[in-house]
Order: C-alpha cells, then sequence, then structure tokens
C-alpha cells in the first residue's frame, strides 16, 4: 500500500503553526493528507499569566512551557492535525534578549545535531511537502532562522520529501487590510514603522512568492487555533478582527518555493501540485 502523501510544517513556537501555517493544516487535513507539525522549542519564554514577562517577578518557565503545550495540543486538534512532534529545545527569547547567548538555547544547538533528529523524523512519517521559514524568518527571530537553517539540513541527509517550502507574508496584503480597518472605522494593529530596510526585505520576499493557497473556507478554524493559544495571543490583534476582516487577512496563505523534484510549473495554488 502506497504511503499517503505528508505535509510536515517545522516550527519555532507553539503558537506559530497555527499563525503561519494553520490554514494549510486545515485544508489539507480535511483532504485527508496526513499532517505532521514539528515544534521545535518549548516556549518558555513566552508570558506567564498576566503578561508576565520573561525576568520579571512570577515568571515561571516550567508553568509555561507546560501551558503552551497544551495549548498546541489543543489548537492541533482543531486544525486536524495527524501527528504533533516536540524536540523539546530551550527557547532563545527574542533578537535583543540576552537569553539567547545560553549555551542550551536552541539557536546555539549545533545545526547537524538538530537536523539529525529532523531527518529522523522525515524516515518516520515521509513527508512530501515539508514548509518551514524563510531565510530571514522574517524579522530574525533567533529560534525562526534556526528551524530553517536545521530543516534545510535535514533536507540535504535524505531525499525523502518532494518539495520544500518557505512561508511568505504578503505585504500587500497587509496594506489591503488597513485600508479596510481603516474605511470600516475599526481598530488598526499600531505596528512600529517598519525601517527602510525592513520595508526592502519584506519587499523582496514578496517578489519571490511562488504559491498562494486558498484557505478561505478554512479560515475560522485557523482562528480557533489561534484563540487556543490563549495564555499568548489572548490580547493579540489575531483574535479582535472581526470574522470577515479575519476571513480577508487570512484567507489564503503563501509561499517560496525552494526546493521541487516533481517539475510542477510556477505559479502554484497547490503545495501539492506535481504530486497528485
Amino acid at each position: 500500500m502506497a504511503d499517503p502523501l505528508t505535509l510536515m510544517a517545522v516550527h519555532a513556537h507553539p503558537d506559530d503553526e497555527s499563525s503561519s501555517t494553520g490554514g494549510i493544516l486545515a485544508r489539507y487535513s480535511s483532504e485527508g493528507i496526513q499532517t505532521v507539525v514539528v515544534t521545535c522549542t518549548n516556549g518558555e519564554l513566552g508570558d506567564s499569566p498576566g503578561g508576565i514577562k520573561p525576568g520579571d517577578p512570577g515568571h515561571d518557565e516550567f508553568t509555561v512551557a507546560r501551558t503552551r503545550r497544551s495549548e498546541l495540543e489543543e489548537a492541533c486538534r482543531v486544525l486536524g492535525v495527524t501527528h504533533i512532534e516536540l524536540l523539546g529545545y530551550r527557547d532563545s527569547g527574542m533578537p535583543d534578549w540576552d537569553y539567547k547567548d545560553r549555551p542550551d538555547a536552541f539557536c546555539n544547538v549545533p545545526t547537524e545535531a538538530a537536523a539529525e533528529r529532523v531527518g529522523g523524523l522525515f524516515e518516520t512519517y515521509r513527508p512530501d511537502v515539508v514548509v518551514t521559514y524563510d531565510d530571514y524568518a522574517a524579522y530574525n527571530h533567533p529560534d525562526h532562522t534556526k528551524a530553517s537553517q536545521v530543516t534545510r539540513a535535514a533536507l540535504e541527509l535524505t531525499s525523502i520529501p518532494k518539495k520544500l517550502y518557505f512561508t511568505a507574508m504578503s505585504r500587500r496584503n497587509w496594506d489591503k487590510i488597513r485600508t479596510i480597518l481603516e474605511e470600516q472605522g475599526s481598530e488598526v494593529p499600531a505596528f512600529p514603522a517598519p525601517s527602510p530596510e525592513m520595508i526592502q526585505r519584506l519587499d523582496e520576499l514578496e517578489a519571490r512568492i511562488t504559491t498562494s493557497v486558498t484557505v478561505l473556507p478554512f479560515a475560522q478554524r485557523k482562528r480557533a487555533a489561534l484563540a487556543a493559544h490563549a495564555s499568548q495571543l489572548e490580547e493579540s490583534f489575531f483574535t479582535r478582527f472581526a470574522p470577515d476582516v479575519f476571513d480577508l487577512a487570512f484567507g489564503q496563505e503563501s509561499f517560496i518555493r525552494v526546493s521541487d523534484t516533481t517539475g510542477a510549473p510556477l505559479p502554484e495554488t497547490d503545495l501539492f501540485a506535481g504530486l497528485r
């Protein structure tokens, strides 16, 4: 009997699976495709209840990690994910935090050692399609960057995955969402003004997009999965969007095809183009 088609998403922290790939996980699981979420870190440098930050009195890394694991399991249940794999590395924290200097932080783990573990999961699940972050991980988060490096190194160890994709954020889509929110008189998320370098990076990233997958029928499942990560996202703009605006914002997920053995033509509307 042939192996089932399989999608594997390699992420840095609990909640990343929902924010950047929740739509495709829900869509492809509904189509009978096996879906595997690999979460590299425990996320222990997330917020404690009440928004307590790491290093502040009352922050407990063990409790945060346990809570986030439970939330991950619920979010994946909502999305219909078939399997969750937890690598258990220590959260490195944000780029400007000192936690990333700890020897046991994920960003400092030898890439080859972590890649062997991910490669072992390739052997176990036989993924046809693998998704992870782009080279710069959008904003240079140490754990996102490391997850990308590890995944690409794992692909060099095996020929099992047929296609590799990076997640990609469409700046034009967010500009459109901002315009609609302003027209509706709705609250517009207050982001820091991007630097010219960041704008250039986002524009370059968008120009590399090869694959846009429609996930509109699953947008509300993505919303529910995000809501499952309440300890980190309860006050997030993700969960404050009106349903129709959320559908508009997250009815499509975009990707950059990095490697492919199928010969499927570009652009694509299906990560499994050339495989079925």
